[in-house]
């Protein structure tokens, strides 16, 4: 469900991307450093955005530093980290041991079971750490796979869930920043679970699998809905991130949340026009046949 809170590259400038992929670079640093290679297998790009956005917001002291990894063994990367850096890791992982967890409870994966089982005491020592965090986590996703248990066809509800977690995650301190965090997380986290039940409906349909918007895809206006949805959930998300004072790095804030979390979106329509013009043609040969 994560992978949609990336940058668009074609519109941001070459030091704005360095210093994105040193943050990126950075978190994926920390994430072994504080918990092994399991930990390093939970690096997504959506919490490198967090990062990015609570760095800046509290204009936390960042260390640049040069290390090697087995994705570059030989030219050393440029990696900038803070504190918030590894309360970025913390939740990655706290985020991958819930996951994993439901997984094993609801379809008996045993390759969660085990990745869960080598995680269990450095969660442990997360939940001690955050427990507010961890608790509205576990309750939302908790909720979630009742969603899923029900068939639940209420988009609001399920994506709901989603959101709570996003606003929780969001807020690193509970202080004057807090109400706005919140909100912006939580429209966020609603976009983020309605993209991905966008992109997944074909597979879900072919697999019989859950998908809130199942029903609603049904109509004949359902492109037309889900883009004016999409929009409305950014819009809420980027409204309360303009109200934060916000000044280092907002030029990659700002490429994210107006231009990068449609990427997914701009790439699905791409392959629905490929589709369709495939289609096309081949109804056309089938015309010439006759």
């Amino acid at each position: 469900m994560f992978g949609y809170v990336t940058v668009c590259e074609p519109e941001l400038k070459v030091k704005d991307l360095k210093k994105y992929k040193a943050y990126y670079c950075g978190l994926c640093h920390v994430l072994k450093e504080e918990y092994g290679f399991i930990g390093q297998m939970t690096l997504t790009y959506d919490m490198t955005f967090a990062i990015i956005l609570l760095s800046s917001l509290y204009e936390s002291d960042t260390r640049a530093d040069m290390h090697c990894c087995k994705v570059h063994p030989v030219k050393k990367q440029i990696m900038l980290t803070n504190e918030i850096t590894s309360y970025g890791a913390a939740m990655n992982v706290l985020m991958a041991y819930y996951h994993m967890e439901d997984d094993w409870q609801d379809e008996r994966k045993v390759t969660s079971l085990l990745a869960k089982s080598m995680m269990e005491g450095k969660v442990k020592k997360i939940i001690e750490a955050y427990p507010r965090q961890s608790r509205v986590i576990r309750d939302s996703l908790k909720e979630l796979s009742e969603c899923e248990k029900e068939n639940c066809q209420d988009i609001d509800r399920a994506a709901w869930c989603f959101g709570r977690l996003m606003a929780e995650l969001l807020l690193y301190k509970e202080d004057i920043w807090e109400k706005t965090l919140r909100k912006m997380g939580f429209y966020l986290g609603k976009f983020i679970y309605i993209m991905d039940a966008y992109e997944d409906l074909s597979e879900d349909k072919k697999k019989n699998r859950y998908n809130p918007l199942k029903q609603i895809s049904e109509k004949e206006d359902y492109e037309e809905r889900m883009v004016q949805i999409l929009r409305m959930m950014i819009a809420e998300s980027t409204a309360r991130f303009e109200q934060l004072p916000c000044l280092v790095d907002v030029d990659i804030l700002r490429n994210i949340l107006y231009d990068g979390v449609w990427n997914r979106y701009n790439q699905i329509q791409s392959r629905i026009q490929e589709q369709n013009q495939a289609q096309m043609k081949k109804s056309k040969k089938s015309e010439e046949k006759k």
